[in-house]
């Protein structure tokens, strides 16, 4: 480095460098200071080339590890740059480039050397460090003891005071990036770090003023999303639009720390990071949410969570109570357009999930905005390309959905948001919809690739909860929603059904029968089908209910059963035999909620009413069903009554007829018919609740491995059983004959107890 250009691949050899990490000590007052600062050299634009960087000074940061505790040149540089940054407001108001470009400078070497010995050593030994000077070897000052905290407090000022302006545009990125490093300290330990140094520095002492000023001129840099200058309006010609090299290097910490707060590395696939068109908004942003998640002190909470949970509206003109330490004001209409302009990045869904849940003030104001689409779109895009995003992105535009569906209001108002041409919605155009039942539409969809791919039940759980949360309030559903709600319903009773048969008709007890079949002729297997859906259609709904009061029962038979042979033989469990109590909680939750939108909302969802009455020969066969049966007493009931409407009407309805019809039947229904449905969100199902413990708190706190960890961290209520591993169905005819097969060989093995019943219930004497 010097007054002359460097280029990466010189710096272990540059005589300014090995000055400073050698065994010479240079004073505060030495010129070389000056011409160590004066250097420029091209900004890494890549991983690759920032990785050369560390590799070419590696050797110089050893070394000055290792003569530092002799020479002191690490506090003399850190104490050169404290010296200049107290003219710094003064040379950007005079437009010192020289000045500023070097104090910049002295600022990158800080934070390249502080990376380096925050990765080599303890945060002891990196405070020692801090407190060597020009003396004998080993010997510290006791009156250099805080230079440290006049670091950090130096760098607070730097972030708040300085006016940014073309030629301070880099060093307030430094800053910024400088904080970010210093609190990386917590990447290299297991446990968390409660009685950090860092932590001691910024939460009381000279640091603690600055809380609350930080904070806003943190979140003001993200709201301004300032771009950086153009090349060529100020001296550091070695910049570049992507930011500083110092911010390509603190970058990488910060993504690391992302990973670690949010947990990232945990079931995730990198997601491709975008150019930014603010890095300061950016590093602002990342600092802003390492510093609200630190944990809280012994003796007192922290200080940037409690300024994060307590600004207002810069209209709120009523007094901060005395006990609320750090408040401040900020500008919600600004903030708010951010935020949903930002929403691509996973750290300003953070953000939104943060203030929604901590702050109430901010909340109060965005359930009252007129425009929620603006804010809601963003978030069901996310969903809606969830194979393309990072697993934690997706759980906070979740748990959003969730906290902001626990407002009856946001609920009512979203149905009368009319939405046109869906452009991002690619299984079907949608010219126009609904907000609403937009959000039902991408819910569902996630919920069905969950099931097919990630296989995650925290964030399944949390899907169905969001559509519960709304149910009650369910309004002119497009037809689309009504058909996806009821299909997806439909989808897990045929898997129920097959799930139940296969524990009740084990494949190896039908081999004989199955090979007298698989001789038939052409018209034989024909035969066999019209059999079977003749038998079927007679005594299905009456065989099902004998079997299904039973299937509990029989479920812990067979899987009793099953783990004894696979301790002896090896054998893993079937998935049919793990699967059929998830597969029933998930029916119910559907169940409780197209029974929710019917009792409260009945004659604002005819397409609703259709789709049930489309698929209604599927449901009549679990109105007797002992786990759904008091909830299906009023889907039961609506299906009769609007199916005798229907047959009275006439045959060859066309669709518009048949929705008059079940308008005007919607009317005529007595309300005191239906059976009130309970409160979902009285009973659990409203899962947003889970985040008044603390979310992000406790993923900084005990940092689970595991989904399981991390669903008992958060207290979620899971299905005791894995999700469901097979969703593949048979066609309706192969089903039908296998059905047959396995019933017709049940009834012939003297293992089973006979299934006998009156009426014209399936008997074992007619075998």
């Amino acid at each position: 480095m010097g007054s002359n250009s460097s280029r990466i691949g010189d710096l272990p050899k540059n005589e300014y460098l090995k000055k400073l990490s050698g065994t010479e000590s240079v004073s505060e007052n030495d010129p070389f200071w000056n011409q160590l600062l004066s250097f420029s050299f091209p900004a890494p634009t890549s991983s690759t080339e920032l990785k050369l960087l560390e590799e070419a000074t590696i050797s110089v940061c050893r070394s000055l590890v290792i003569n530092n505790p002799r020479t002191g040149n690490l506090g003399a540089l850190i104490k050169v740059f404290l010296s200049r940054t107290k003219e710094l407001k003064l040379s950007a108001e005079c437009q010192n480039h020289i000045f500023i470009w070097q104090t910049h400078n002295a600022l990158f070497i800080i934070c390249c050397l502080l990376k380096v010995f925050i990765c080599e050593m303890s945060e002891e030994e990196l405070q020692l460090h801090f407190t060597y000077e020009e003396k004998s070897p080993g010997s510290y000052s006791s009156d250099s003891e805080d230079l440290l905290e006049e670091l950090l407090c130096c760098l607070m000022q730097l972030i708040t005071d300085i006016p940014l302006l073309d030629i301070t545009y880099e060093i307030s990125v430094e800053a910024v990036s400088t904080m970010v490093v210093f609190l990386s300290c917590q990447l290299f330990h297991k446990e968390v770090l409660r009685q950090s140094i860092s932590h001691k520095y910024l939460m009381r002492g000279r640091c603690l003023p600055y809380t609350s000023k930080l904070v806003k001129t943190l979140l003001y840099n993200f709201i301004r999303q300032e771009k950086p200058p153009p090349p060529g309006a100020h001296v550091l010609s070695q910049q570049s639009d992507g930011g500083g090299l110092l911010y390509g290097l603190a970058s990488g910490v910060a993504t690391g720390l992302w990973t670690v707060f949010t947990l990232g590395g945990v079931g995730s696939k990198a997601a491709a990071t975008p150019e930014l068109s603010s890095p300061l908004a950016n590093q602002s942003l990342l600092l802003l949410l390492v510093l609200a998640n630190l944990t809280d002190a012994a003796d007192a909470p922290n200080p940037y969570r409690q300024a994060i949970m307590s600004f207002k509206n810069t209209q709120d003109s009523s007094p901060f109570p005395s006990s609320i330490p750090h408040a401040f004001q900020i500008n919600f209409n600004s903030l708010y357009t951010a935020l949903c302009e930002q929403q691509t990045s996973d750290q300003a869904t953070l953000l939104l999930y943060t203030l929604l849940h901590q702050n109430s003030n901010v909340r109060t104001y965005m359930l009252a905005r007129t425009d929620m689409e603006n804010l809601v779109l963003p978030i069901l895009e996310i969903l809606y390309h969830v194979e393309e995003r990072n697993s934690h992105h997706v759980y906070m535009a979740l748990i959003i959905l969730l906290i902001l569906t626990e407002d009856d209001g946001f609920n009512r108002s979203i149905h009368e948001v009319i939405l046109k041409n869906i452009t991002w919605y690619s299984e079907r155009v949608l010219t126009e919809i609904s907000l609403g039942s937009l959000l039902i539409l991408v819910v569902i969809r996630t919920i069905q690739y969950n099931m097919t791919r990630t296989r995650d039940k925290y964030l399944h759980t949390n899907c169905l909860a969001a559509l519960a949360n709304m149910s009650a309030q369910f309004r002119s559903l497009h037809q689309y929603a009504a058909q996806r709600i009821i299909s997806y319903t439909c989808r897990h009773l045929r898997r129920y059904v097959y799930v139940l048969d296969k524990l009740y008709f084990p494949h190896s007890h039908c081999s004989t029968l199955q090979h007298c079949f698989s001789t038939l002729s052409d018209n034989g297997e024909e035969l066999l089908s019209l059999t079977c859906s003749h038998i079927l259609r007679s005594y299905a709904s009456s065989l099902f209910s004998l079997l299904s009061k039973k299937h509990n029962k029989v479920l812990e038979q067979a899987t009793q059963s099953l783990r004894g042979s696979l301790s002896s033989n090896d054998v893993p469990l079937p998935d049919y035999a793990q699967d059929l109590n998830v597969i029933e909680e998930v029916i119910r939750m559907m169940l409780e909620i197209i029974n929710s939108c019917l009792t409260n909302s009945l004659h604002h969802n005819p397409n609703l009413v259709y789709a049930l009455l489309y698929k209604r020969d599927l449901f009549e066969q679990f109105r007797t069903h002992p786990s759904f049966q008091d909830i299906m007493q009023n889907i039961d009931l609506v299906i009769t009554f609007f199916s005798s409407r229907l047959l009275q009407a006439g045959a060859e309805l066309s669709v518009e007829r048949v929705l008059e019809i079940i308008k005007q039947g919607a009317v005529a229904l007595p309300k005191d018919r239906l059976k009130e449905a309970r409160s979902l969100k009285d009973t659990g199902l409203c899962w947003a609740s889970i985040l008044r413990k603390e979310v992000l708190v406790t993923f900084l706190s005990k940092f689970p491995q595991t989904q399981n960890d991390l669903c008992k961290s958060l207290t979620v209520k899971v299905a005791p059983r894995p999700l469901l591993s097979s969703w593949s169905f048979l066609s309706r005819k192969d089903k039908n004959q296998v059905f047959l097969i396995r019933y017709l060989c049940l009834l012939r093995n003297s293992k089973h107890q006979p299934i006998s019943g009156s009426g014209d219930r399936w008997s074992d004497t007619g075998s």
